[in-house]
This record gives C-alpha cells, sequence and structure tokens, in this order.
C-alpha cells in the first residue's frame, strides 16, 4: 500500500515584503498565520510529506516573489513543493521548478485553455502537472433534467459540482468531476481538490466529492477543505478514498501538528511515513 500523504497548505499573500499566509473561511474572512519560509521549514521538521504555496495575490510581478520564497524555502525544507497561482503558460511552470519547486498547480488557466495541460505534461512532465479543482456543490431537484451534469446522492439531496476560478469569485458551469476526467486524459499528474462549502469551516472534508472523484481517476486525489481535527483526515482516507490530505488552520495556529495527525493515523492502522 501506498503511504497516505499530509500536506500543510500555505496561502500566501505576496502584497508584502518575504509575503505573508493567511487563511479564510469559505475563502472569505482572511486572518493572518504567519511568514511562508518559517512555518514551511515547522512543517517539514513536524514531519510533512509536502507543501502547498498557493499564491492568492498572483500576477506576473508577484510570481518574481513567490519564486524566491520557494528558494528560501529549499534551503532547509527537503520534501516536495507544489506551487499554486498565476501559472498560466508552460514557462511558468519550468520557472518554478527551476526556483525548486517540485510540482505546479493551476486551476483557472486550464479552464481557459485546456491544451495548457497538455503543454505542460509534455515539457515538465505529468508528475510536476496538478490540477487545483475549487468544487461547490450545485442541489437539483430531478437527476434527469440534468443530463450533461454528473449528479451524486448525498443525504442533502441531489447535486453536482461547480468549478470556480479566480479563487471562488466566479463560476463556471463546468462540472467538476468531468473536467476532472478530461485533465487526466490531457496528462495531469494529480488533482488538488477543494470543496468551496467546506473550506475553513472544520466540518470535516466533502466526503461525497472526494470519493466521486477519486473513484472516477487512476491518478491521485488530495483532499482540501474543511480539516478540524485528525479524524476528519482519517474520514477522507478511508470514506473519501483520497491519496493525500490537505490542511491549513490546525496546522498553521497549532491545533494539531503533523506528527500528532500522523501519529492517530498510524494508531488507526493508516500506512503514513513516520
Amino acid at each position: 500500500m501506498l503511504a497516505k500523504r499530509i500536506i500543510p497548505c500555505l496561502d500566501c499573500d505576496l502584497q508584502v515584503p518575504h509575503g505573508r499566509v493567511v487563511k479564510g473561511v469559505e475563502f472569505k474572512q482572511i486572518r493572518y498565520a504567519g511568514e511562508p519560509v518559517e512555518l514551511a521549514t515547522r512543517y517539514y521538521e513536524d514531519g510533512a510529506d509536502e507543501i502547498v504555496f498557493l499564491d492568492i495575490t498572483a500576477s506576473h510581478e508577484r510570481r518574481k516573489t513567490m519564486a524566491d520564497v520557494i528558494k528560501a524555502t529549499t534551503e532547509n525544507v527537503f520534501v516536495p513543493i507544489c506551487v499554486g497561482g498565476g501559472i498560466r503558460k508552460p514557462e511558468d511552470y519550468v520557472n518554478m521548478l527551476r526556483a525548486g519547486a517540485d510540482k505546479c498547480s493551476t486551476n483557472t488557466a486550464a479552464i481557459h485553455n485546456p491544451d495548457l495541460i497538455n503543454q505542460a505534461s509534455k515539457v515538465v512532465g505529468s508528475q510536476a502537472c496538478v490540477i487545483g479543482i475549487d468544487a461547490k456543490r450545485r442541489y437539483v431537484e430531478d437527476p434527469k433534467e440534468n443530463e450533461d451534469k454528473i449528479i451524486i446522492e448525498t443525504k442533502e439531496g441531489y447535486c453536482w459540482f461547480d468549478c470556480s476560478i479566480y479563487g471562488g469569485r466566479e463560476f463556471t458551469g463546468v462540472d467538476a468531476i468531468a473536467w476532472a476526467m478530461e485533465c487526466q486524459e490531457r496528462g495531469a499528474g494529480e488533482i488538488l481538490l477543494t470543496s468551496m462549502d467546506r473550506d475553513g469551516t472544520k466540518d470535516g472534508y466533502d466526503l461525497d466529492l472526494t470519493r466521486t472523484m477519486s473513484e472516477n481517476l487512476d491518478i491521485p486525489v488530495i483532499a482540501s477543505g474543511g480539516v478540524g481535527n485528525p479524524e476528519h483526515i482519517y474520514e477522507a482516507f478511508i470514506k473519501g478514498k483520497a491519496d493525500a490530505a490537505l490542511a491549513a488552520s490546525i496546522f498553521h495556529f497549532n491545533e494539531y501538528p503533523v506528527y500528532v495527525v500522523k501519529e492517530y493515523l498510524k494508531e488507526k492502522g493508516v500506512e503514513v511515513r513516520v
């Protein structure tokens, strides 16, 4: 069995020197959590398997700042680094990998230009191409009236999942499950799946979303959005069938350090690296 991965996520505001890490609730209500290099170093020392940096203020100018942050981080952090935000063309992947990243995640640019996935996977390899999907539930009365969507039945009713772009500020009407399947065909190596309904709520991952995505793909799925305690991460692996679990708040504010989460999972019989 492949070991399940625990991945701290750093949402980076790069409008200040050296950047700062922030955390929100349902992509809003932002609060300060620390400096990216310091937090990444702490998580590496605590046993994180990977670290994700998301540039929430992505622009051409700030991409240089993110490259500097990655370079500074990798001086003392020796686990895979994934960078997202502002990745719009194959050269952006190359530049971030040159700065020390191992993978790049893109969302908006891939939806606008799906060929980017094909192009980037050929340039840097599928293993370096992560597709971020920020999905929100859309409930329907009658599944037969929405045959163009992948409808699932949940305790709350029938629903499909709508892809958002621009950091959750705009919805596309693109079915998240179908889009992930297309991304896999185009050469994506992994899906970073965030439930917008659960983001920052600490109510647990959207297990219906995570499980449906995992069952429809052959590539790894990273569960994101809603973790409040180690049990939620356990559920993402067992009920959601995720390959990795991403979290922010419980790590940033030291509620459950990475090593505490891993000890809990190991006691529950989940294969993790310790």
